[in-house]
């Protein structure tokens, strides 16, 4: 099993304050032969009587001196995992989990936000201090 990235406790407890049950630490997939693990699934009831949102979460910190190729190594992690969550967990959704600071300042710029919107990334913004979401991207 992978290691933890070091907000992965953070995004965790950001998720339980916006109301999401955690359901898995890792999320675990079988592709084939080979065994993926997602950081993070949770589910979140919309009613008592209707089925749920359910998501799994890619946690990702950017604090290297180069989040390109932080990014690059992510999307490619995002692809693979949204293909294997398509045969595996179809009723889920995927989310990466980019701390606030990456977010308002490297995808913000021109590379990233066109490759987001390309490959449909959603993002789901966290506050690394206040251990909340600050934002959702769909």
């Amino acid at each position: 099993m992978p290691a933890k990235d070091i907000y992965h406790e953070v995004v965790k407890r950001a998720l339980i304050k916006d109301g999401w049950q955690i359901t898995e630490d890792p999320c675990h997939l079988k592709f084939g032969d080979i065994d993926l693990y997602i950081d993070l699934a949770a589910e979140k009831l919309i009613t008592a009587t209707k089925e749920g949102s359910k998501i799994a979460v890619e946690v990702k910190c950017f604090l290297t001196d180069s989040p390109l190729t932080e990014f690059h190594a992510a999307l490619g992690q995002f692809i693979n995992y949204r293909l294997a969550l398509l045969h595996n967990k179809a009723d889920y959704t995927l989310y990466l989990a980019v701390p606030s600071e990456s977010y308002f300042s490297f995808f913000q710029r021109q590379l990233p936000k066109l490759i987001i919107q390309q490959y449909q990334l959603k993002l789901l913004v966290y506050h690394t201090t206040k251990e909340e979401v600050v934002q959702w991207i769909n």
